[in-house]
């Protein structure tokens, strides 16, 4: 029993570096999107190309994107970033299957604990942009719903793109989340459903226009240069 405490506390002093870590290097990076959504996304699929487009538009806009730093939705994010000339971030994390690292980063971190690279992806978002995914994409966003429901979190906008992949689950919280009182229909205005990369970055930009946003004891207000026409991927 005394041996496995020994393990335990040297365990905790693992996670505390990766906290570390992660707020050393992330700290500067100003006002950042997260974006989540499937590492099995191909290059050639919708979801792709608007995640690569949105992630630009945001970019020029003055805001650093971060991704989980793997292929699929990931690889777009930071690919977009990259193309919007801004700050492009990932967040990978070690799996028994080896997650393999984009090459569109400037800035990459490597978290052994979910929790930990979770907390790095909410404290550091000015907002989330949420594309089709599986069951990390579901996690990461019904935690952030959870977050702002409780006032965990200051406010910021949550975007979920693909209406066709989203509309059923949306429809299922409202017909039956809503309907058994288990959510108030307020909180289905913590997100805004759009296909359009240009409606999703705006929605984010316009949220920040009206309002500064907190930091420590003090508060910044975020520069939006003009947009900038962008290319089709």
């Amino acid at each position: 029993m005394e041996e496995f405490s020994g393990v335990e506390t040297w365990r905790v002093f693992r996670i505390m570096s990766e906290f570390v870590e992660g707020f050393e290097a992330l700290r500067s990076i100003g006002p950042a999107v997260s974006v989540f959504g499937s590492a099995r996304t191909k290059r050639n699929d919708w979801a792709y190309k608007a995640t690569v487009k949105t992630a630009e538009i945001l970019s020029r806009r003055g805001y650093a994107i971060i991704s989980g730093g793997g292929p699929g939705i990931m690889e777009a994010a930071n690919r977009g970033a990259k193309r919007g000339k801004g700050l492009s971030i990932g967040l990978n994390i070690q799996l028994p299957m080896e997650q393999q690292s984009n090459r569109f980063q400037d800035k990459s971190l490597i978290f052994r604990h979910f929790f930990s690279r979770k907390v790095m992806f909410v404290k550091y978002a000015s907002g989330y942009i949420i594309m089709p995914g599986g069951f990390g994409t579901l996690d990461e966003f019904f935690e952030a719903l959870t977050l702002l429901q409780t006032g965990k979190i200051r406010r910021f906008p949550v975007v979920m793109m693909g209406k066709k992949y989203w509309e059923g689950l949306i429809r299922w919280m409202e017909s039956t989340m809503v309907a058994e009182g288990t959510i108030s229909r307020s909180d289905l205005d913590f997100f805004y459903l759009t296909d359009d990369p240009l409606h999703a970055a705006e929605h984010i930009i316009k949220f920040h226009e009206e309002r500064a946003l907190p930091v420590g004891e003090e508060r910044r207000k975020i520069i939006i240069p003009p947009a900038e026409e962008t290319p089709t991927p």
